[in-house]
């Protein structure tokens, strides 16, 4: 239960820290804003791993798999994702990226032999329909947005959307033997935001205009990216990797995929906008679904 728990609680690190990014990612562009956001996460986490000593858990062995487990997920899964999201929306994409659960029970189940059974199946199942229910019906008739328009082709959206879910599930699945044989968290997130953020940095650095900050850099956006890169890089990252040194790589990716629902509250709270009753009727059946899986 613990390792669900941290999983959930990194899901809602994300979900906190979103509140911080959309308005710093519009402003510095999605390529500048990522490499501006591992920058500041990358300095709070090695500065939490040499004050406490736990880079000393780090070999050259486990460094080089979280770097390209740092590439797969955070380069270049991020990136599929942004690129999805410009083409189908946020609420679309979403969707597809949600189903980063069903990619981490199948890849679990045959590389790792991680199964669910039961009421753990059935709560699985329960909890990743909830998030999708939440995110295709939780937006309001009368709510129109440029965003749920879309950009070039519907197919090349959808395919970047599962890509990015893919990495993501991937990525995770790479390092859980390497987890659970005791590396420190905080050190392993450092390694893997330093990876994706010299990738950002060559990608800038090769004259990709697509990489360059798209206007001035303000006081007020700087702030916003580094509380982003606090909340859900630096916390929302380390809680994953912690939840990994004793849960079933399968139990967490599906309750990390609770960001969505976690979403709910916050832009109630924050923008005063109550959720459609789609976005209800997901959240209800979430609930159901991860109540099932813990008391099974």
């Amino acid at each position: 239960m613990q390792a669900e728990l941290l999983a959930a609680l990194a899901a809602l690190s994300w979900a906190v820290g979103s509140l911080f990014s959309a308005a710093a990612s519009s402003q510095m562009g999605a390529f500048a804003f990522t490499r501006w956001r591992l920058f500041f996460a990358l300095t709070l986490l090695w500065a939490l791993a040499l004050f406490t000593g736990q880079w000393r858990t780090l070999n050259s062995a486990n460094v080089a798999l979280l770097a390209m487990s740092g590439f797969m997920g955070i380069f270049i899964g991020d990136t599929a994702l942004f690129a999805c999201m410009n083409r189908l929306g946020p609420r679309r994409s979403g969707v597809l990226f949600a189903t980063h659960a069903i990619f981490s029970t199948l890849l679990a189940w045959l590389f790792l032999g991680e199964t669910l059974w039961g009421w753990t199946l059935v709560g699985g199942g329960l909890l990743v329909s909830g998030v999708m229910v939440a995110i295709v019906w939780g937006r309001r008739e009368s709510e129109t947005h440029a965003w749920e328009n879309t950009r070039g082709a519907l197919m090349t959206g959808v395919l970047l959307g599962l890509l990015a879910a893919g990495c993501q599930s991937l990525a995770t699945l790479m390092i859980k033997p390497l987890m659970a044989s005791g590396v420190d968290a905080v050190a392993a997130s450092a390694v893997r935001t330093s990876a994706s953020f010299l990738a950002h940095l060559a990608l800038l650095w090769a004259g990709a205009k697509v990489a360059q900050v798209q206007n001035p850099l303000n006081a007020k956006t700087l702030f916003n990216t580094w509380a982003s890169a606090a909340v859900a890089m630096a916390l929302g990252m380390t809680l994953i990797l912690q939840a990994l040194h004793t849960g079933q790589a399968n139990l967490v990716g599906i309750f990390s995929s609770l960001t969505p629902i976690l979403l709910l509250p916050l832009l109630w709270a924050v923008y005063r906008r109550r959720p459609a009753w789609g976005a209800w009727g997901g959240a209800v059946m979430a609930v159901a679904g991860a109540a099932l899986i813990l008391q099974d």
